[in-house]
C-alpha cells in the first residue's frame, strides 16, 4: 500500500493537517506540495488538502484534482474559517468532487483553520460578508491539538477503506 498526502496551503492550516494525516499513516507513504505532486501515478489512495476560498476549490488545487487518472482513491482534506459541517465548506468539497469524476473519492474530512487578519479586516468592512467573518473569528485557535486527532484518525479511516 502505498499513501501520498499532498497539499495546498496558503497560511499553513492545511499542511499542518497534511503532516498530521501523514504522521498517522501506517503504509507506504509521501508528503508534496500540490505543485510538486506532478501527476501522482502509483500511488493508492491519495489524501488531498486545500484551504476552502470563497467556498470553493483555490485554482492552485483544481488542475492536480482534474487530472487525476480514473478510479484513483482520493480523500479530501480541508481548513476552513467556518464552522464544521457549515454550508460553505461543503459546498467546497461539492466542488472538489464535481472536479474528480473520475476518481474514486472515498470521504473528506474538514477542519477549521485561522484565518489571515487582514482578510478579516477586509471582508468585516464588506456587509455581505460580516456576518462570515465574525463566525471565522472563532477559528483563531485552530487547528487545535483535538483537531489534528480527528485528521490521524480520518486518515486510517480512508486507510482501512483502500
Amino acid at each position: 500500500m502505498k499513501a501520498l498526502v499532498t497539499y495546498y496551503s496558503q497560511s499553513g492550516n492545511t499542511k499542518t493537517i497534511a503532516h498530521a494525516i501523514y504522521d498517522a499513516l501506517t503504509c507506504e507513504k509521501e508528503i508534496k506540495s500540490i505543485g510538486d505532486a506532478g501527476t501522482a501515478e502509483g500511488y493508492d489512495v491519495i489524501y488531498c488538502g486545500f484551504p476552502v476560498h470563497a467556498h470553493s476549490v483555490p485554482p492552485k488545487a483544481q488542475g492536480f484534482i482534474k487530472n487525476m487518472a480514473p478510479g484513483q482513491k482520493v480523500a479530501f482534506f480541508t481548513t476552513h474559517g467556518s464552522l464544521r459541517g457549515g454550508q460553505l465548506p461543503m459546498q467546497a468539497l461539492e466542488d472538489a468532487l464535481g472536479l474528480a469524476v473520475k476518481a474514486k473519492v472515498l470521504g473528506s474530512f474538514g477542519c477549521r483553520g485561522k484565518v489571515e487578519p487582514k482578510l478579516l479586516e477586509k471582508l468585516s468592512k464588506m456587509p455581505e460578508h460580516q456576518k462570515w467573518a465574525e463566525e471565522a473569528l472563532g477559528a483563531n485557535e485552530h487547528p487545535t491539538a483535538a483537531d489534528l486527532e480527528d485528521a490521524a484518525d480520518f486518515a486510517l479511516n480512508i486507510l482501512k477503506k483502500t
